[in-house]
Order: C-alpha cells, then structure tokens, then sequence
C-alpha cells in the first residue's frame, strides 16, 4: 500500500532506519547520556534501541531516501494556491504574532543543550570575562534569552532578544526576570532580519555573537541575502554567529501533507507560519556568499557546519522517530583576515 501523501506515524518512520556501527575513532563505551550532547550516542548492532531517549547519526536507509523523494513530489504536486501563497508571504509577522498568543504560556522551556552545543556562551556569561554583547535573532518568548540572563556573572554582558514579531517581544517585556532587571542586560526589541534597519539601539559592528536559533528557516529564499547582510553589518570583525535550524529530510518535512508546499523545502504549517528545511551544502553556500552575485557581498568562514541525524525514542510507548538539524558555527573574517573566495577560485583553477 502507498504511503505517499498520508500522515506519516513514527513506527512506519523507524522501520526505514537502520543501526550503524560507530567509527574506530569514537569511544563511548557508556553511551554518554547528556541531554542534547551532539556526536556522542552511537547506535550499534547490538544496543537496545529504548535504553536511551536519542542515539546520535543514525544511517537513513536507503528506502526512506525513496520515500522523501516520493513523499516531496506529492507535495510538490499539491502545493499552496497561489492565493494562499500570497496571503502567507505578505505578512508573516502577523501569523508569528497569532502563534504566540495562542500559545503565551506553552513555550517556555529552557534549552539547556545551548552552551553544551555553543560553549562560548558560557565563556561570555563568567564572571570577569569583559565586555561582550550577545544578539538573539527570531528570539521567541526568550526560550534563549532568559537562561544565558539566568546564568550570566559578567557585568560587562549585553543581551539583545530582536523577534519581529510584536507579540513575541511583549512576552519577554513582561516576564518578572525581565522587569526587575537590577542591571538592564536584556533588552528586548521588535526587528525585521530581512528588513531595511538595523535593531534599535544596536549600531553596525558592535555585536560579538549572532545567535540564530531555528528562525533562518522562516525566511523565504528570498530573504536570505538580505538577513544575512544585515547580520554582517551588525557584526564585529572577528564576530560569530551560532546555528541551528531544519535539515532536509526531517520528520516534520515529510509529515506535511497537501496543501502545504510554498515552494521547495518551503511550507507553511496549519498555524500560518513558515519553514524552509536546509541541505549542509545549501548553507555552506549561503554563509560563504557563493550564493549571491556580488563580489564585496558578506562572506563568512565556516568554522563549523554538520548534520545532525538523529532517533529520538519514547522509551514508554515504544516509538521512534527521525529528525534532522543543521549546526554550524560562521565567522565573520577579521578586517587583516579579509579574502575574496572568487580570488581563492581562480588561484585554484590556474594552480
């Protein structure tokens, strides 16, 4: 029986993933088990799937390979009227702005994995580390903002949470943590990655560190030179961003069921908010500026870029369920470290 365009249950998904044996160099004899610790957990031939809550770089079997592919082109085949379309794209501000009313109070989970995946914002919250600013794009409810405020010791911190959503932004300005700030560290302010201005009160080439946590993916390819110009203007020389957003193949991709293809690996949810899910060569693309025409365009280092495959278990009810994550880390070069990569290309091609 196809299974092509109907809602995909996680057992049918766990049947297309296989074990996989971790390389000689990986000793994990006690299958570390930190919450979100990235790269540790291998699954091998003879573990029990349901001892663990996730297990790291899962191999995709090849049939589920064949399933996305299929389960794409039925989405493709049934896409998004261009109405809809339109009534997505003008305003997606306002559909951010009903999700988070609707969910004021459901969100609010702390995401402890952040300086076990991003170490330096530990580093940057110690007592005497020195003047820094940190900046969340698409910071939500402050599911980031308010832990590292939690957590910080260091009087020479700033913390900047920007959501262009309205709502978003009020959620944050009215939580207690917030108000009774003895120091103003976070400052929360409504912005536009992709808009024409930079966040208030933020001038070009003062931020340190650009936190990007799964809101790329709400921007429509369209709007992806546009962010990432703005985050190179906020940047120091020297400054990095911290990444983390939809991989192609997740399971939330492969569940969308019709109606709600935009575009390629672009869909809109049932709640009206968007989601692109990225390739590790699309973004290597994108953060290196290969992607855009101009030769003076932003062009980060890639210091870090991985996908991150994983099986996440219900250990009670016996479920798995298969997601994929792009992490990266992207630098922006030091004004002496500067080099055009086409330069780099031409060497390369007459060398």
């Amino acid at each position: 029986m196809s299974l092509v365009g109907v809602e995909v249950g996680p057992i049918y998904l766990a049947g297309l993933l296989r074990h996989t044996t971790p390389p000689p160099n990986i000793d994990n004899p006690h299958k570390r088990s930190d919450p979100f610790q990235f790269g540790t957990r291998y699954l091998s031939a003879d573990d029990d799937i349901f001892s663990h809550n996730a297990w790291d770089h899962v191999t995709v079997d090849p049939a589920y390979d064949s399933f996305i592919t299929a389960q794409t082109s039925f989405q493709r085949d049934n896409q998004v009227s261009d109405f809809d379309k339109r009534r997505f794209n003008e305003a997606p501000e306002k559909w951010w702005d009903k999700f988070y009313g609707n969910n004021a109070t459901n969100f609010f989970k702390d995401r402890k994995w952040l300086v076990q995946e991003f170490p330096v914002l530990r580093e940057v919250t110690r007592d005497g580390y020195g003047d820094v600013t940190v900046l969340e794009v698409g910071a939500g409810a402050g599911n980031t903002a308010f832990p590292l405020l939690e957590m910080n010791a260091n009087a020479g911190m700033k913390l900047w949470a920007c959501d262009y959503s309205r709502k978003a932004v009020e959620l944050i300005r009215a939580q207690e943590a917030y108000v009774q700030q003895a120091e103003p560290v976070l400052r929360a302010e409504v912005w536009d990655a992709a808009g024409e201005t930079l966040p208030p009160g933020l001038e070009a080439g003062t931020v340190d560190i650009v936190v990007l946590i799964f809101i790329f993916s709400a921007l429509a390819p369209a709007q992806w030179e546009r962010a990432v110009r703005n985050i190179w203007t906020l940047l120091k020389p020297g400054g990095e961003i911290l990444f983390r957003d939809y991989g192609r193949g997740d399971l939330a991709q492969v569940r969308f069921k019709k109606g709600r293809y935009l575009e390629e690996n672009f869909y809109v949810r049932g709640d009206g908010t968007r989601v692109y899910f990225f390739e590790e060569d699309e973004l290597r693309e994108i953060w290196s500026g290969n992607i855009f025409s101009e030769r003076d365009g932003p062009r980060f280092d890639i210091v870090s870029l991985a996908t991150d495959r994983r099986m996440l278990v219900n250990r009670q009810r016996k479920l798995k369920m298969y997601r994929c994550w792009m992490q990266g880390r992207f630098k922006k070069p030091a004004d002496d470290e500067a080099v055009d990569i086409s330069d780099i290309r031409k060497e390369a091609e007459t060398g």
